[in-house]
């Protein structure tokens, strides 16, 4: 949520971000409810004020033994009068939370301005793309053709972007989620964490999923949600709280399912695992000080390339344009592997960076030593990585011409073997 200070006190700045996030001018509609509720708020104040004299007046009137006929009607006046302040200053200042709570974050000015994907910035490269004496085929394929990915199976009792793995398959999305555990919680210092899967209303506000993007959650008959992303729930872990600033920076990590509607995702990604209602993810959480963020930032994305290092795949990190990044997000790291069946770079992981932003939502504080006041905490958020994703990457960097699939040095001894075979 954006800080209503700092729009009262940089006039333009809102309207030239949101331009550079492709939204439409909303500031002199927000500083005039902003100034409406404000001057509500203080007629209620003074009527408020003007009521307690008058009480005052009234008790002393009538220990004396006075007419108070009068005060108790000018009582009873000023009561109508709150009451109907008092409800025009709520509509006022439900509308201006309303108009604030749909204001994504500010881009950085560390982000490349563009409308969309197109601008958003190669940053490095690492690895070199496989060459193959045959043709590459797309993860599907190989699934398809080791018999252990069913795709059919699945949408008749599931609905489309649902998928069986079978034996290997099964195996190696098990062994990846162990594999990038271990580096996180072992090397990177991250502390696992098993969270809930269905999040309440508060939570998802908190952490920008709600109101912006109800349609592309899946939703409860209790009016709860099951998470897009571990996300969700690690971020929510001092929700309401003030944390001592000697525990900060605050490092955790998760790998649960993940659940999205992809409303917005009609007629992309159609075959195969790439766009998939229910997959798999570790995912990397930091809570820090202002201080520590940028750095947190640079430290998330790092961690998240050593997975695709170690696993030997070459990718690609860009920061994305204004245009391109997500609600919550102040500036964004996508990590795009190469998938040599499609012959192109596709995300993997998104490493973002929050500011103040959902703390704010979720009112989650910090108390400076030096200050000894309490400040907004910076949130920080990472892929790393999409399980299934890696597991099509693994498909399709390491298919051989017989068919079958090796196994990246680094992760046989979590699978047990060095290749797969067809069924």
């Amino acid at each position: 949520m954006i800080d209503l200070k700092f729009i009262r006190e940089h006039p333009g700045a809102l309207d030239a971000a949101l331009k550079n996030r492709n939204g439409t001018p909303l500031e002199d509609e927000l500083l005039r409810l902003d100034e409406a509720t404000r001057a509500l708020q203080t007629e209620l104040q003074k009527i408020q004020a003007r009521r307690n004299a008058n009480s005052a007046e009234f008790g002393v009137a009538k220990s004396k033994g006075e007419d108070t006929q009068a005060l108790a009607s000018e009582m009873e006046i000023l009561k109508k009068e709150m009451a109907i302040i008092k409800n025009e200053s709520d509509a006022a200042k439900e509308k201006l939370m309303s108009l604030l709570h749909s204001i994504p974050n500010l881009p950085s000015d560390e982000c490349p301005v563009g409308p969309n994907e197109e601008f958003n910035v190669e940053v490095r490269r690492w690895g070199t793309p496989r060459e193959f004496s045959f043709t590459p085929l797309e993860h599907h394929e190989i699934g398809y053709k080791l018999g252990m990915m069913n795709f059919e199976r699945a949408t008749n009792i599931a609905g489309p972007r649902f998928v069986f793995l079978f034996s290997d398959l099964a195996r190696l999305e098990r062994a990846l989620a162990q594999f990038m555990l271990d580096i996180h919680t072992k090397e990177h210092g991250y502390t696992e964490v098993y969270v809930p899967l269905i999040l309440e209303q508060k939570a998802m506000f908190g952490v920008g999923q709600l109101p912006k993007f109800e349609d592309d959650l899946f939703k409860t008959t209790l009016g709860s949600y099951l998470i897009p992303t571990a996300e969700a729930s690690l971020s929510n872990i001092f929700n309401g709280d003030v944390i001592p600033e000697a525990e900060l920076p605050l490092r955790y990590t998760a790998y649960t399912p993940c659940f999205r509607s992809e409303a917005g995702a009609a007629g992309r990604d159609t075959a195969g695992m790439i766009r998939q209602h229910q997959f798999g993810k570790v995912e990397l959480v930091s809570i820090t000080t202002p201080e520590q963020s940028r750095a947190e930032h640079e430290r998330m994305t790092e961690c998240a390339e050593t997975i695709l290092k170690k696993l030997d795949m070459p990718f690609r990190t860009v920061v994305l344009s204004s245009g391109d990044m997500g609600f919550s997000s102040e500036k964004t790291y996508d990590i795009e592997v190469r998938l040599p069946g499609q012959g192109k770079y596709r995300e993997i992981s998104s490493c973002s960076r929050c500011g103040d932003f959902q703390a704010r939502r979720m009112n989650t504080k910090f108390k400076n030593e030096v200050t000894k006041k309490n400040e907004y905490v910076h949130t920080l958020n990472g892929s790393a990585l999409a399980v299934g994703r890696c597991l099509i990457a693994i498909l399709e960097n390491y298919q051989q011409p017989d068919g079958s699939v090796q196994i990246p040095n680094a992760l046989t001894q979590f699978f047990g073997r060095d290749r797969i075979y067809p069924a």
